[in-house]
Parts: structure tokens; sequence; C-alpha cells
């Protein structure tokens, strides 16, 4: 399937609310949407050929296919498979495999733009790339999903390598199902390849610090921006949204720096303490289900009600579109860093900058998985492993560097820190496009 099929209209069957150019939020407008939207918004700000600009608004390619899955019972099932493939011109196409059921091929071709303006920001030879199963992982058996996974690896296997298009873990996912298809792709291809995949369990491959690697960056993001407003850290107050694996390592690295972390939450809810939570004595949501809101804090509340406490710093870590032209205005956050993809609206955007509220996007705030994973392919390639010291440290730097090339970009424009983290990746991409040229 060509990119000219899925990518016109935006899907009818999307439950959440996302952008309306005119700044409302439409019920149903896909992920592809959002991101033309913001492409379209940034790229008014950089000198890069409007070719160029048209080009990004589609895929280069949309792979769509079939998975059929003997179930433990006996019976078949087939659930429909998909990798988007957005811009390769400064290297392969790098994104994660989610397992949820809302999966689809806008959202795949709109989370794969995303990536590729997260790989330029990061300055990686990497462009963008997603995809996924639309399938409830919760569903599934071990044995059930193991078998998912390999036909999976089978069915795209021509379109994926080392120096292709690299997958790496995502909602739904995690190191076992890369290791499963890491195995799959090696034995078709007669030889080890750990380089197929990132996010692979350590004894095989993977890079330690990649799990942790998202939060990690969204701690170091958020003390680069408190910083940045002439704040202290030690100071300032943080309400994280989503007690995962990238809200709690975000929450309790800054914890462990001096913030007050005063609220987390996790699906079934949110716990409140002003004076400060001890986070390391929180289970995240991956670690144990259900143990944010079992601990015994002051005060318990919702998730919508955390968007609306009065703190420093919002970090919205759980889903996309929390943060939305209907609750926004409730949003009293002296600034918002995004740890999921995605977590502001468009419209909520505009209201947040009327308001000066800063958002630090998620195309910097969480690059450090698509960091620390080209990382590991570096590893895989070299066939030497990095000890977790020097991820830390090489990841720290990186992280920085791209923060303050970001930062130049916006100091003394009209540009929001979004349009000046696309617009850092715009002038890279623009770059290498024209360095290469098309052909014919």
């Amino acid at each position: 399937m060509t990119a000219s099929d899925p990518t016109g209209t935006p899907s009818s069957g999307a439950a959440e609310s996302s952008p309306n150019i005119d700044g409302g939020d439409v019920a149903g407008e896909s992920a592809v949407a959002t991101a033309r939207r913001q492409l379209g918004r940034a790229a008014a700000h950089v000198d890069v050929d409007r070719g160029v600009v048209e080009r990004l608004k589609h895929p280069t390619k949309l792979q769509q296919v079939s998975v059929p899955l003997r179930r433990d019972d006996g019976t078949l099932d087939v659930f429909t498979g998909y990798r988007a493939q957005h811009d390769d011109v400064r290297g392969p196409y790098k994104g994660g495999i989610r397992y949820h059921p809302d999966v689809d091929a806008e959202e795949c071709i709109g989370l794969s733009m995303w990536m590729t303006w997260k790989c330029a920001v990061m300055d990686l030879p990497f462009g963008g790339g997603k995809g996924g199963i639309a399938v409830d992982p919760k569903m599934l058996s071990e044995d059930e999903t193991e078998r998912l996974t390999r036909r999976f690896a089978e069915e795209i296997r021509d379109v994926v390598g080392p120096k292709r298009d690299v997958p790496a873990p995502d909602m739904g996912t995690g190191p076992r199902e890369m290791a499963w298809f890491m195995d799959a792709y090696s034995m078709q291809q007669g030889e080890t390849t750990p380089g197929v995949v990132t996010g692979k369990p350590t004894v095989i491959g993977g890079s330690y610090g990649r799990e942790e690697a998202p939060g990690r960056s969204v701690a170091i993001v958020t003390r680069a921006a408190i910083d940045h407003y002439d704040r202290d850290l030690e100071d300032a107050t943080i309400a994280v949204q989503g007690f995962g694996s990238v809200g709690a390592n975000a929450a309790r690295l800054l914890d462990e720096w001096g913030a007050d972390v005063v609220a987390v939450s996790d699906v079934d809810g949110a716990i409140y303490d002003p004076a400060g939570l001890d986070t390391a004595n929180v289970e995240g949501h991956d670690e144990r289900p259900g143990m944010v809101s079992g601990y015994d804090a002051p005060e318990s509340m919702s998730n919508a009600a955390l968007l609306e406490l009065d703190v420093d710093v919002l970090i919205p870590s759980a889903v996309g579109n929390v943060v939305t032209a209907e609750n926004v205005d409730d949003v009293r956050a002296d600034m918002i860093v995004e740890g999921a993809n995605g977590p502001t609206s468009f419209a909520a955007d505009a209201i947040l900058e009327e308001r000066d509220v800063p958002v630090i996007p998620d195309i910097l705030a969480n690059a450090g998985g698509v960091t620390v994973s080209y990382f590991e392919w570096l590893q895989d390639i070299n066939r030497r492993q990095w000890s977790l010291e020097r991820v830390h440290e090489e990841l720290e730097a990186e992280m920085l560097k791209a923060w303050n090339a970001v930062r130049a970009e916006y100091e003394g424009s009209e540009m929001t820190w979004r349009d000046a983290a696309i617009a850092v990746a715009l002038s890279r991409i623009g770059d290498a496009k024209e360095m290469r040229g098309l052909w014919p």
C-alpha cells in the first residue's frame, strides 16, 4: 500500500478529540492531521523549500498486513498490522511497535512523522517509523503474544532491517517482544541480527538504561526548563500523570534531585501530598498495577483532577490528548513538559500560548528512548556493550545538546517551544534533502 492510500482523510472512528485548524477540537481527527498542522505552523518560521514541506506531509511507505494467530484453544483469529515509514533522508527508519486496539494506519503515520522530527531534533542518523497491531494485549496469553509477534516479524521482514528500518518497544510491547521479533527475523536471515530492533534484553544485545531512558530524558529536560526560567528545582512542585515507565522514572529522578513531586497517578486514580510524595515507595503501574492508588497519601483524586493542580510543572506521561480545549482553562500549572506522545491537543496548545504557559514538546522531552536506542544500535553493530554509567553520561550530553539547539531557536523568536523544536528538525531534514536532491 502506498502513501497516497490512507492519509487523506481523518479516521471517523477515533473516540478522542484532536485539533481543528481554526483552533477548535474536532472529534475524530487523526494523529496524522495533528502532525500536519504542527508541520505547517513550524514551516512558516523556517527557510525550507516548500516542496520539501509538501513531501514531509506524506509517508514514504505504509505497509498493512494480516497477522493470523492460532489461539490457545485452537481457534484462528486474524489481526491487522501496520508499519509506517515516514522519511529516511538522514538514515534508517526508527520507531516503536505498539499493541493496542486503536492502532490504525493514520495513527501510525502521524506517530512516524513525530519520530522523524524527534530523531532530527536529537541529530540522530535515523528517520521516522512507527507500527503496530490492532489488538488488546491484555486479552492474549504469553504464548499467544509470542506467536503473534513472531508472525508479525515475518509479515514485515522485507521492510525492516538494521540498515533499513529498526523497530523498538512501544505501548503494549517491551523487551520480550523485541527478543521474539529479533529471533524470528534472525532465523529467516540465517544469522543472529541483534540490530534489527532495539529495546531488547541486555543478554541478547540490549543496552543498559534503555527502559528508563524516556523518563530520564523527561527529568533532564524538566530540570533544564526550570533553570531556563530562573527557578530553583528544589523549590519546584511537580505533578506527574501516568506513573508507568516514563512517569515513574521521571518522578523519581526529579525527587532525587530535590524537587517536590506532589502528585502522581495510574489508570486507577491519583494521589496527592502538598508536602511531596516519597516516590521511591510508590510502586509504578508497570511494577504492580493499582499500587499508586494504594499508597498512603493524604489525598486521592481522579486523573482529570491531577491535571488541574496548581503546580509549577505538569508532566502528562500517560496517553495522548489529555490536555484539550475542553479542560485547558482548568490547567493551572506554570509549565507543561510532555512525557507522553501528543498529550496536548493543537487547540490547547494555542490557548496555552495565549496564556504564556510554556509547553516543552514530547519530541524533545521524551527523546531519551530513541537516543538510547541509537546507542544500542551502535553497540550491536560494534558487538561491544556500554556500561550503564556511560549510557547515562552520553544520554545527558545528547539531551542537553538538543535542549540548547532548541533553546537557541526559541530565544528571540515568536515561536513556541514546539515550533522551535520542529523548526530545528526541519532545518536539518531540509539541508539533507537539498544535498541528496530528488531522483529521477
